[in-house]
């Protein structure tokens, strides 16, 4: 397998008003990893922010921009985004947010345990992992979701919900992409699924979250909503699936483990 050392690495990181942070993640993380590239998928943000990452761009090569019409969800920046980087020939594909939640000082326990798997998830809810700054509501609320993903859909992975994360391309290539029709956040626990039902393996390493300093969250009622009725019809058709046996099986769609 390539080494994280010789991978050639991209982090895509997906953007709406985010000109406030994105230098100083752009600084950060280039300091912390100087050989790892960025690709900035920006959805048409009013603030700038696409224009911003064109002149960051044209000063550094390791950075790179892929500018959009308009805001059309995380799950189609991050479809877009993989397909540049597969259309490019990179070793490991990452996610990463723009608003320094994730630390860039941290990609290197990802990178590290990417040795031995093919999907590591920087995660919140394992030993070590820990959020700064959070209401205990929302805390409660992100344990909460991540126990019904895994109680509906059979996994053991304690953080899908995750967003730090470092796909092999070859794992990106095996879970049939082109199908996806997650647009929110649940987009991350698909492609969770879509891994371990490829037979491919999942490895959670601890980072520390901490709350956006500049911006609003992108979160809102109507991607949460998303997020419960997809999880919940995908752990309906798993119960379906199992009961019924192979000739109920559906024909295209997320396909989680037994």
């Amino acid at each position: 397998m390539t080494s994280a050392a010789s991978a050639r690495t991209l982090m895509v990181v997906p953007t709406y008003n985010e000109a406030a942070n994105l230098p100083g993640l752009l600084r950060r993380l280039h300091a912390a990893e100087p050989d790892v590239e960025v690709l900035v998928v920006d959805d048409g943000s009013p603030d700038g922010t696409g224009d911003l990452a064109a002149d960051l761009a044209a000063t550094d090569p390791r950075v790179h921009v892929l500018q959009r019409r308009a805001k059309e969800g995380l799950g189609a920046a991050y479809l877009a985004g993989f397909a540049w980087a597969l259309a490019r020939d990179y070793d490991v594909v990452g996610e990463m947010d723009a608003d320094g939640s994730h630390l860039p000082e941290q990609l290197h326990r990802l990178r590290a345990a990417l040795v031995d798997a093919d999907l590591v998830i920087g995660s919140r809810w394992v030993p070590g992992g820990r959020v700064i700054d959070w209401p205990r509501r929302r805390e409660l609320l992100s344990r909460g979701g991540n126990l019904y993903v895994r109680l509906l859909l059979g996994i053991a992975v304690r953080d899908a919900t995750a967003g730090y994360r470092l796909y092999r391309r070859t794992t990106l290539e095996s879970v049939d992409l082109a199908t996806i029709a997650s647009t929110g956040y649940v987009f991350q626990t698909d492609l969770v699924a879509r891994t371990l039902a490829a037979g491919l393996r999942v490895a959670e390493v601890p980072i520390d979250f901490v709350e956006r300093v500049h911006g609003e969250s992108k979160m809102s009622g109507q991607v949460a909503w998303e997020s419960l009725r997809r999880i919940t019809g995908w752990g309906v058709r798993r119960r379906w699936e199992r009961w019924s046996g192979p000739a109920a099986q559906p024909r295209e769609g997320l396909r989680p483990p037994s």
